[in-house]
């Protein structure tokens, strides 16, 4: 054997011959390269999966569940049942804010950009209602006499000089209960507000401390009333508050009897009107007008129209509408928002149906 043969690589010379150039040596550890690299990549992926698992759980936990998230409209602390998930959009005002409830159903459908606004003289509906519920009135009957004073005749020419809405009073002059909420409810008398709070609570100020009572016992979350009449832009609510105690008042007989009486008249400023110029048209049999720089044109209503060939109650409140004239702002918007829940095909412009609200005092209401 040739002395080459003899030294100690020889046969892995060999191998290498055989093996295309790699010996068994080198083979064996290239062998253990590949599987330590898969190792590592095998591990690094496992790394890069936790750390996109942490990642997304840390989201999670960061931002608030799309599943927990409150749809769109509904205030915090009100439930989503308690909003229109059935109603098309087209249906609400552009303007301002709206909510309805339809026939004997409980849940009230509130349009968009629901937020506690001034509510004007809407705020009367709270007042009449807690009269009535303290003072109930019989079919045919007018309850006690009101006596006015002349404290009560000195607050009304304070009230006109701020050109607020009220009715000619006299010292010693008589209004029935009936008399004192027709002219709280029809001509909007912002005097007369004041007389019924004191004459039910002793004051003003214990009267409007039982309207917020009253508010909440109602769920009505959103609504601050700081007087009887809504003149003060700091009493407020939401369209959708106000349609709970709108529904609750005209299931007062006495209550839906007067703001379904187009006037009245008073032992001293004689006859009143309804503010109310829907009254007897296109199904409305009330409820109540409101208006203020703040609080724009709002109205309270309730109209019977077919809907799906049954009469049906649609019980709703309008508040925000803008324009000049804005009482007949807030009964347009009410209009129109009936004509499109009760589905009617054409709807002509409100605004040519609707006669203006009369001036007969103040347009401030």
């Amino acid at each position: 054997m040739s002395s080459a043969y003899r030294k100690p690589d020889t046969c892995l010379q060999r191998d290498a011959a055989l093996n295309g150039g790699m010996t068994h040596s080198k083979r064996a550890r290239a062998a253990r390269r590949r599987r330590i690299r898969r190792i590592r990549v095998a591990g690094l992926l496992v790394v890069v999966a936790a750390i996109a698992a942490a990642l997304a759980a840390q989201s999670l936990l960061s931002s608030p569940s799309t599943a927990a998230a409150p749809p769109v409209g509904v205030l915090p602390g009100e439930h989503p049942g308690a909003h229109g998930e059935g109603v098309p959009s087209s249906v609400w005002p552009a303007d301002g804010q709206a909510a309805f409830v339809q026939g004997e159903q409980s849940r009230v459908q509130a349009g968009p950009n629901q937020h506690a606004a001034p509510i004007a003289s809407v705020a009367k509906v709270m007042t009449a209602y807690l009269v009535l519920r303290d003072h109930p009135l019989g079919a045919g009957r007018d309850g006690p006499a009101i006596e006015l004073t002349d404290a009560d005749v000195a607050d009304t020419d304070r009230r006109r000089g701020q050109r607020e809405s009220v009715v000619s009073v006299a010292a010693g002059e008589e209004l029935t209960e009936r008399q004192a909420l027709q002219a709280l409810l029809l001509p909007s008398a912002n005097n007369i507000a004041a007389v019924l709070a004191r004459w039910d609570a002793g004051s003003v100020a214990r009267f409007v401390v039982r309207m917020n009572a009253t508010a909440r016992s109602l769920g009505m979350t959103h609504t601050r009333y700081t007087d009887p009449s809504g003149y003060d832009d700091a009493t407020v609510s939401t369209a959708a508050d106000q349609v709970r105690i709108v529904d609750r008042a005209m299931l007062l007989p006495a209550f839906a009897g007067i703001v379904a009486t187009a006037s009245a008249t008073l032992p001293v400023a004689g006859t009143v009107h309804n503010t109310n110029t829907l009254l007897g048209h296109d199904g409305f049999v009330g409820v109540k007008t409101g208006s203020t720089d703040a609080a724009g044109g709002c109205f309270a209503f309730r109209a019977v129209r077919f809907v799906d060939g049954k009469p049906t109650t649609i019980t709703g409140v309008v508040l925000g509408q803008p324009g000049h004239d804005q009482i007949g702002a807030g009964l347009a918007a009410a209009d129109a928002l009936v004509d499109r829940i009760a589905g009617r095909r054409s709807v002509p412009d409100p605004r040519q149906r609707a006669a203006p609200a009369r001036r007969l005092i103040s347009p401030r209401r």
